[in-house]
C-alpha cells in the first residue's frame, strides 16, 4: 500500500495555502445520508491524490520511497497550473499505484528549495525520479497517462512490477 508522507505547516501557511488553492481544487461534497439509512455495503472512497505545498520540501526526502512531480507557476491563477491540477486528479489510482506524490510551488517571491534547484520559468511540470534526479520537464500540462508512461519505462519501475508479478 502507498505510503504517504505528511508534513506539518504553520497554521497561517495553512490557511494562505487553502486560500490560494480555493479556486483550483474543486468542493468536498457531504454526505446527507442520515447515518441509520446509510448504506454499510457502500463501495469503498475512491483513491485520494495529495497535494502538498513544496516550499519547505526537500525532495532528499523522497528519495528511494517516492517519485515526485512538482508543478510549477508564477500564480495559482494560471491557467496551465489550474489544468495540470486538474488532469492530476483525473486518475489518482494510477499514480498512486506509481508512488506519485505532487508539490506545488506557485509563489516565485517565495525561493523554496524547489524552485533553487529546479530553476523554472513560468508554468513547468518536473517529474524526480526515486533516485532523485530529474526524468523530465514540461512547459505544458501533462495527462496522468502521459505521466505514467513515462514512469512505466524507468528501470526502477520495471523492477517493481517484476517484484509484484513474483510476489
Amino acid at each position: 500500500m502507498t505510503r504517504f508522507l505528511i508534513r506539518q505547516a504553520a497554521p497561517f501557511a495553512a490557511v494562505a495555502f487553502g486560500l490560494m488553492l480555493a479556486p483550483v481544487l474543486p468542493a468536498v461534497a457531504q454526505d446527507s445520508t442520515p447515518p441509520e439509512t446509510a448504506d454499510t455495503a457502500a463501495e469503498p472512497a475512491a483513491p485520494r491524490l495529495e497535494v502538498l505545498p513544496g516550499y519547505d520540501v526537500q525532495l532528499e526526502s523522497f528519495q528511494w520511497t517516492h517519485r515526485p512531480v512538482v508543478v510549477f507557476a508564477d500564480s495559482p491563477n494560471d491557467p496551465r497550473f489550474q489544468e495540470q491540477i486538474d488532469k492530476l486528479r483525473e486518475d489518482p489510482a494510477a499514480l498512486l499505484d506509481r508512488d506519485v506524490v505532487v508539490l506545488i510551488d506557485s509563489d516565485p517571491a517565495r525561493t523554496s528549495p524547489l524552485r533553487k534547484k529546479l530553476r523554472p520559468r513560468g508554468f513547468m511540470m518536473v517529474l524526480i525520479g526515486k533516485d532523485g534526479g530529474v526524468k523530465l520537464r514540461k512547459p505544458l500540462p501533462w495527462s496522468v497517462r502521459e505521466i505514467s508512461r513515462t514512469i512505466d519505462k524507468m528501470p526502477m519501475r520495471l523492477r517493481e512490477v517484476e517484484e509484484r508479478r513474483e510476489g
